[in-house]
């Protein structure tokens, strides 16, 4: 898969460092995995101005949890004078020094901020047993925070349910959300990823899970993330966020580097295949709800 334009980069800016430890986080992220570390407020402004003359797009932040990442605030307000950004963040931990001077810059930037919030169900005993006791009322909790400061969060969950009750699940979700105040949620459905801990949990791929050059013949590349996307880590950069605990997907220290075509011969790539660009806003089993 070439690059065909780098539209979006990706900030690994919590590395794998999370308040959480979730059964299914397919890179293990948790309070003690420091595999990979956190980015510095200056490396991100580097990257930034690295960026400009390839014409991204658009900014994304992910981790671990990037809210645990003191530097935030001062990184989306610098983000967000060149592009819009989104925050992937499990909400539990939302503080408001954090949280209100991101929002201030959110209403005055040029550029637009996304927040999404992670929920694997739409109750405490669909959520809890893969995120921990009490995390859904604390993401619940994080949510209304969000509300209040003006974001529509983007509230993202794992099909971690059997497949015929997406309806019911989602219409539990859209109940949940409109009773918290979010009239008109947004709800973004992902397929599970067989790597990390979710290979344990569920089952990892089989042999027949791959990405073949007969299933790319006709097919829509521009639907994969690697084919408009890079990740920046603290230990170079990646084809994608799905994959950075793959030695094979590390395509070097510059952008240059990385700009050279990426094998789709990773196992979770056969996910992406059937789903599309399942780790941006719009790629996914689900639609936005209004």
């Amino acid at each position: 898969m070439r690059l065909d334009h780098l539209d979006t980069l990706w900030f690994q800016v919590a590395g794998t460092i999370c308040n959480l430890r979730c059964v299914h986080c397919f890179i293990s992220c948790a309070p003690d995995n420091d595999s990979f570390e956190f980015l510095s407020l200056a490396e991100v402004e580097d990257w930034l101005r690295r960026s400009e003359k390839w014409g991204v797009k658009e900014y994304y932040f992910t981790g671990g949890e990037p809210f645990m990442h003191p530097d935030l605030p001062a990184m989306l307000e610098r983000t967000l004078e060149r592009g819009p950004a989104s925050v992937l963040t499990n909400g539990t931990l939302l503080p408001a020094r954090a949280l209100k001077p991101i929002a201030r810059t959110a209403r005055a930037a040029r550029y637009s901020l996304e927040m999404r919030v992670s929920l694997d169900g739409p109750s405490p005993g669909t959520n809890d047993p893969i995120r921990g006791d009490g995390t859904f009322d604390r993401a619940m909790d994080g949510v209304r925070k969000l509300l209040e400061e003006g974001f529509l969060p983007i509230v993202t969950a794992t099909q971690v349910w059997a497949p015929e009750r997406d309806e019911e699940v989602r219409q539990a979700f859209v109940a949940r959300l409109r009773a918290l105040g979010y009239e008109n949620p947004r709800l973004k459905i992902l397929p599970s990823l067989r790597i990390g801990r979710e290979a344990d949990r569920a089952r990892p791929y089989t042999d027949e899970e791959r990405v073949t050059k007969a299933m790319m013949e006709a097919y829509d590349e521009s639907q994969l993330l690697c084919a408009s996307s890079r990740v920046v880590t603290n230990r170079g950069i990646y084809a994608c966020p799905i994959l950075i605990e793959t030695p094979a997907a590390r395509m070097g220290s510059t952008l240059e580097e990385a700009s050279r075509p990426v094998r789709l011969d990773e196992s979770a790539c056969y996910t992406c295949w059937l789903h599309g660009a399942i780790c941006s806003n719009y790629g996914g089993i689900g639609q936005d709800v209004s």
